[in-house]
């Protein structure tokens, strides 16, 4: 269950950071300018700091959660 629950967080936050994506794809392309699309330009700049947020802070939670501890003792075996 947990592992579901793991999966269904992280597709929420990559759906979120596509939709930061799109935006800025769709004003760097001229379909409009943030200006004209005020509400929505603040919608997409607070899903980014969420974004933010929430990444800065499952790094910290989770420091060697993609790091294979083979080479964490390697590295550290060497020094950096």
């Amino acid at each position: 269950m947990s592992r579901i629950v793991s999966t269904l967080s992280d597709t929420f936050w990559i759906l979120l950071l596509s939709v930061v994506v799109l935006f800025l794809f769709f004003v760097a392309l001229g379909a409009f300018s943030p200006g004209e699309v005020a509400g929505l330009s603040i919608g997409v700049g607070a899903i980014a700091l969420l974004w933010i947020v929430h990444a800065v802070w499952d790094a910290r939670r989770h420091p060697d959660r993609d790091r294979h501890p083979a080479s964490i003792k390697a590295r550290e075996r060497r020094g950096f």
